[in-house]
């Protein structure tokens, strides 16, 4: 598929819905909290209901994913996914658009001993991220205890991309795009952390297959790749909203255990089992809408 080509002059008209996402993203950003969670629960519900492709790719996952559960208790969760990720757009625009301090009482942050430790080994630190609902604002309320760097794709529309930058340059020391390894590798040897997320599909070049929730997945080798050209502890990073909806748990694991050992599919299965250890304690917040089995081993139909 041919890349959209976009105008250089962002006042072209091809931009007004750009705009007006922004726009609408600095508004819900300043909503009372109440009135966040209300719209959000009213964007999941309408995504959920009218968004017939990404509801597929959400219930084949879920089915995939927890097998033991029955019809009923799987629609339910289907349907919690959405709503925790439609709240999570108002929590995107909160943690792009607010200072996070005034967002500190509502964090309990656990497990600080463990990145303390990495980084005085002065070697930095590669964090491991996961995509949930709740991602960037996570890593805005993770700024109030550690300062990072972050990895990030870039957005096709190059206004947004402009916006998204920003925006995560005043949560993070650096945002470096996925593809500059060697960025991400020098912010490391400079002493810095940096957040990373491996926990979605790349195609095979880029990964060996590993089991994540007992199947099969493409899981990228970079993250044992880094850890080896660094020499930086990988620390596994847990964040959620808590069931009041109203505060959020972060909490850092003591870092992995021999890693790399040298193992690409090995190395794979440890991350693996961190990122399901994570989305365990609140699937509904993990981004199920993304095909996080696409690619599969040669032989095998496609689950989507």
């Amino acid at each position: 598929m041919a890349k959209k080509v976009y105008p250089a002059n962002h006042a072209h008209p091809r931009y007004w819905g750009t705009w007006l996402a922004i726009a609408l993203m600095r508004i819900g950003a300043f909503l009372p909290w109440r009135l966040k969670l209300a719209l959000g629960r009213g964007i999941g519900l309408l995504t959920w209901r009218f968004a017939k492709r990404r509801r597929h790719i959400t219930e084949t996952n879920l089915a995939l994913c927890f097998p033991e559960l029955d019809r009923d208790r799987h629609a339910e969760l289907v349907k919690k996914t959405f709503v925790a990720n439609g709240i999570g757009i108002l929590e995107t625009a909160t943690g792009w658009c607010r200072d996070p301090e005034h967002l500190r009482h509502r964090v309990t942050f656990r497990g600080a001993e463990h990145m303390e430790r990495a980084m005085a080994r002065g070697k930095g630190a590669l964090i491991i991220g996961i995509h949930f609902s709740t991602l960037d604002l996570g890593g805005a309320l993770h700024s109030l205890f550690f300062p990072a760097d972050v990895v990030y794709r870039p957005h096709d529309n190059p206004m947004f991309e402009d916006f998204m930058t920003r925006a995560r340059r005043g949560i993070f020391g650096a945002a470096i795009d996925r593809h500059d390894l060697r960025g991400v590798v020098r912010r490391i040897k400079s002493g810095h952390a940096v957040w990373y997320s491996p926990d979605q599909d790349f195609g095979r070049e880029a990964s060996v297959f590993a089991p994540f929730f007992g199947i099969p997945a493409a899981s990228i080798k970079l993250t044992a790749k880094i850890a080896r050209m660094t020499g930086a502890p990988v620390m596994p990073l847990m964040f959620h909203r808590n069931p009041d909806d109203r505060t959020y748990t972060l909490e850092y694991l003591p870092p992995l255990e021999n890693f790399p050992s040298g193992d690409d599919v090995a190395d794979a299965t440890q991350v693996n089992a961190f990122i399901e250890q994570a989305i365990r304690r609140h699937p509904e917040q993990y981004l199920w809408l993304h095909r996080r089995f696409k690619t599969r081993p040669p032989g095998e139909a496609s689950f989507y």
